[in-house]
């Protein structure tokens, strides 16, 4: 009975193995045999996006005002308390606590200041009082002497010469003394006087600077300044405040009240792509949180300088999109996904990215359904398709992928076209080659003028040279419009759409090694026979 059981268990397990690879085998086939049409009407190129949803305009909620006293040290001030975010305030409502431990102490040690400020004055004050009385007695006993001395030298004037010559010149001397007892106290006075003021201008700065911390200290609970929601504020790493962040007087908001009546989409774009986005091109945008809904917008700003965000290493460009209209159930932070249209070309026909495969000279060609190959003349792409100039009609079906079996497809179709591919291919390369030259013409490379002017992948492409790479002239072009101008591939052929990478952008993968021996002069063509 147990063998009979262990038998079922393992055939068992055994068939569940065949019918997984059957399967497989069978979605595979079914995947190699997809067709498609050749479609034609109106293309849109597009640059896809990640963003995240904003307030237009909104009220912020700030600490405390270091710049209205110089007499207040700058420092970052730690958040002890915040209400959570997204709670509905009205205007005054209680928002947030700050650490004031700091500025209690220097509050402390200021108002000891005022006191020894308020003391001293005091002491000057009876110092000079007395100092001054004495100097006005010293005066009155001089006048007496001089009043003396006047008397006594009356009294003299019968007697001997010698007698009224000393009497003389002690009134002389009890002038002299009289006159620089007064000129001492004007002094005296002007000096006191001059020391008040000293002292009171020092007394009414610590008065103010006690005031100051004071008013700074009442503002260390925040309250509402109108009515809203609370949205923390991000700080310049891109983290909100929370309980534990600091706020300095360069940054002082801790919050936000968004007027959700008219919403943005905050979004970067990386520098590939962002010579293509202008203002005002419109943008199809879906909100993560809502994906039933969706919405449409306008381009209303893109910035002039890249930044580079935190964990990244490629230069992006910040682009406000402005969403039309208003919906109540929006919120900020909300993620969307943004579909800028660049450009629009009508009564264009097209095929899927997948449909294109290159041979090992780089020129494109299809399958088609009814067993030869097709090479076409690619013009623009956007994220999954790719204008065909020549060599499809609409209503053509062809493979979606590489067939099953490839080396059957031995007739190839097209061939005539070849030389307007090489002479596009040349064009760009002329084109990339005025670029250059008036680059140079500019100031050199890295100049102001010429770094303006380039776009973006040829930008990359003289900073590569300048850490010791080759410039190449084909391959910054290439670069740029990668999607229409295709690698070499191997013997079985790369299709387009293999050789992009969709991560919020389109990149491009290097080459496949094999199959990418560049055709010596005079030898035709190999498209993957």
């Amino acid at each position: 009975m147990k063998k009979a059981t262990i038998i079922t268990a393992v055939v068992a397990v055994v068939a569940i193995i065949a019918l997984i690879v059957i399967n497989r085998a069978g979605a595979k086939k079914d995947m190699q045999n997809l067709f498609v049409e050749a479609k034609k009407g109106q293309f849109d190129i597009v640059v896809t996006t990640t963003g995240e949803l904003q307030a237009e305009n909104s009220t912020d909620i700030r600490g405390p005002e270091f710049t209205q006293s110089r007499n207040i040290r700058a420092m970052e001030i730690k958040i002890t308390d915040l209400v959570t975010e997204g709670t509905e305030v009205k205007a005054g409502d209680y928002i947030a606590t700050l650490d004031r431990t700091s500025f209690d102490n220097s509050l402390k040690d200021e108002l000891e200041n005022l006191v020894t400020y308020e003391t001293n004055l005091e002491v000057k004050m009876l110092d000079t009082a007395v100092t001054l009385s004495n100097l006005r007695d010293q005066i009155k006993n001089l006048k007496f002497n001089v009043e003396e001395a006047g008397i006594t030298l009356q009294e003299s004037k019968y007697e001997p010469p010698t007698t009224i010559r000393q009497a003389e010149i002690a009134l002389d001397k009890a002038q002299r003394s009289l006159e620089q007892s007064i000129r001492g106290y004007e002094l005296k006075v002007e000096q006191a006087r001059s020391d008040m003021r000293t002292i009171k201008n020092r007394l009414a700065e610590q008065r103010q600077r006690v005031a100051d911390l004071q008013k700074v200290l009442s503002q260390f609970i925040i309250y509402a300044p109108s009515e809203g929601m609370v949205i923390y504020k991000r700080d310049r790493t891109g983290a909100k405040r929370k309980v534990g962040s600091s706020i300095s007087p360069w940054d002082n908001v801790v919050a936000t009240l968004p007027d959700m009546s008219t919403m943005i989409s905050k979004t970067y774009v990386n520098e590939i792509d962002v010579s293509k986005v202008k203002t005002g091109q419109q943008v199809d945008i879906l909100v993560d949180a809502f994906p039933e809904k969706r919405y449409q917008g306008t381009v209303t700003s893109v910035a002039n300088i890249g930044e580079q965000l935190p964990n990244a290493d490629a230069k992006v460009f910040e682009v406000i999109i402005k969403i039309n209209g208003s919906d109540p159930i929006l919120r900020p932070s909300m993620t969307t996904g943004n579909k800028i249209v660049t450009k629009t070309i009508d009564d264009v026909t097209y095929i899927p990215l997948e449909s294109v495969q290159t041979g090992a000279d780089s020129i494109p060609f299809v399958y088609l359904k009814n067993g030869n190959k097709q090479i076409v003349v690619l013009g623009e792409s956007n994220e999954n398709n790719v204008i065909v100039e020549q060599g499809i009609d609409p209503g053509v079906e062809l493979y979606l992928n590489t067939p099953e079996k490839p080396e059957e497809f031995t007739k190839l179709l097209g061939e005539n076209l070849i030389s307007i591919i090489k002479e596009k291919e040349k064009a760009k390369k002329e084109e990339e080659r005025r670029a250059n030259e008036q680059s140079r013409r500019g100031g050199g490379f890295g100049g102001r003028g010429d770094m303006m002017e380039m776009t973006p992948e040829m930008r990359q492409q003289f900073r590569n040279m300048r850490n010791g790479g080759q410039m190449d002239t084909a391959a910054m072009r290439r670069f740029r419009e990668m999607r229409s101008n295709m690698p070499q591939g191997g013997p079985r052929g790369d299709s387009l759409r293999q050789r992009t990478v969709i991560q919020g952008q389109q990149t491009q993968r290097p080459p496949n090694q094999e199959g990418s021996q560049a055709r010596q002069p005079g030898q035709e063509p190999t498209v993957n026979r």
